[in-house]
């Protein structure tokens, strides 16, 4: 499974790896002039492949020699910890315990990529995202590392995403990545989730469109 979650690491000159730089020169880029630190990845609805979107991403960026941290910021079904690994102690025990952020920062998962994982679920995981002690633990990561990478729940299942992107688009968060999946949505729903951050003045960057089906010899292959 590791091998399958962090391709971009185990095997650097697939397809998909090859994929994965494609979409970090385009994230470069796409600033217009303007760096791009602070970055929401959202989906439409669950198990869209997100959260291995956004590992591998920050994998490839860190082979880029950009420090990277990745905050898992699902906090009512987080994931991060698992894939990786890693004790869950991070965001939500810098709330519950007034914590700085480099107290629950996981150094060195992969070269030149931090992790803080969800931390142990919250009973108020909207209003933790979109509070002051939020926009200043971003405001601390930002000043540490190249790119700060939010990993956040689908924007059709809860409020998180959006609330995220609707307090702080204008200071710490400067876009927004929607991430589908190829054929696990219709695309009346892939339209909505655009609408429903476009409605909150997101700076959506772009749109990953994941697992899509391609052809080869044997058959057909899902294509991260």
């Amino acid at each position: 499974m590791a091998e399958i979650d962090f391709i971009t690491h185990y095997d650097s000159r697939s397809p998909v790896s090859e994929a994965y730089r494609a979409i970090r020169t385009n994230l470069q880029f796409a600033g217009a002039g303007k760096q791009l630190k602070t970055l929401v990845f959202t989906s439409a609805v669950l198990h869209e492949g997100k959260s291995t979107t956004v590992a591998n991403l920050a994998i490839v960026m860190g082979q880029d020699d950009k420090h990277i941290l990745l905050i898992d910021c699902d906090m009512r079904k987080p994931v991060v910890h698992r894939r990786f690994g890693l004790l869950n102690r991070g965001l939500s025990n810098c709330f519950a315990e007034d914590l700085p952020l480099k107290e629950v920062i996981q150094a060195d998962v992969f070269p030149n990529l931090d992790v803080v994982t969800s931390g142990p679920i919250p009973p108020n995981p909207a209003e933790l995202l979109g509070s002051k002690k939020m926009k200043a633990l971003l405001q601390e990561a930002a000043e540490a590392y190249d790119y700060v990478f939010l990993d956040m729940p689908p924007v059709l299942a809860v409020t998180d995403a959006v609330l995220m992107s609707s307090l702080l688009m204008s200071s710490q968060v400067d876009g927004t990545v929607l991430v589908l999946g190829s054929g696990d949505i219709s695309p009346d729903e892939g339209k909505q989730a655009q609408s429903v951050l476009e409605k909150v003045h997101a700076n959506i960057l772009g749109v990953i469109l994941n697992k899509v089906p391609q052809h080869h010899k044997s058959g057909y292959y899902y294509y991260y």
